[in-house]
């Protein structure tokens, strides 16, 4: 005899942490290879052979703010996985609040308008995608043993 076979797919809720590592981390190669990809544009290797990225000279200063920018959606992979769920919110809503301005400011003042400006749409959907994650972030009710219980009482008086 044969065992029918389900006909719908098992659709598992995702936690809401690996939603938001999940996204930080598409969030973090799309920026990556924004800027990889932007390696190609005519005159960009030859600017950067001279000591010149985006009319900035080349310096430690410079690659210590790169490194910086880079280190903040790669740290948020981390934390969004080991934090504590409201500091997990609270961490999630400001920094990717914090990076909506610096996505959009990507696009400011290039020639490729279409490249660049794909690559800030999907950053600031990324963004925004983390900005409900952490906003709609499920609650629980207190149990009623928790929320009467003497010893909850006690412990919060020492």
């Amino acid at each position: 005899m044969r065992t029918p076979q389900p006909t719908t797919l098992e659709d598992p809720r995702i936690p809401v942490r690996i939603k938001l590592a999940a996204a930080w981390t598409s969030f973090m190669f799309l920026y990556a290879y924004v800027d990889i990809l932007g390696f190609f544009k005519p005159g960009i290797v030859t600017d950067i052979l001279a000591g010149v990225v985006f009319e900035f000279d080349i310096s430690q200063t410079l690659f210590i703010v790169f490194l910086t920018l880079m280190a903040i959606p790669i740290s948020m992979i981390v934390l969004s996985m080991t934090l504590p769920a409201r500091a997990n919110r609270i961490t999630n809503l400001i920094v990717a609040s914090v990076q909506v301005p610096f996505a959009a400011f990507n696009a400011v003042g290039e020639s490729w308008r279409y490249f660049y400006g794909l690559g800030v749409v999907l950053e600031l959907i990324l963004l925004a995608l983390i900005l409900r994650y952490a906003w709609t972030w499920p609650r629980t009710a207190p149990s009623a043993t928790t929320a009467t219980s003497p010893d909850r009482e006690t412990a919060r008086a020492q």
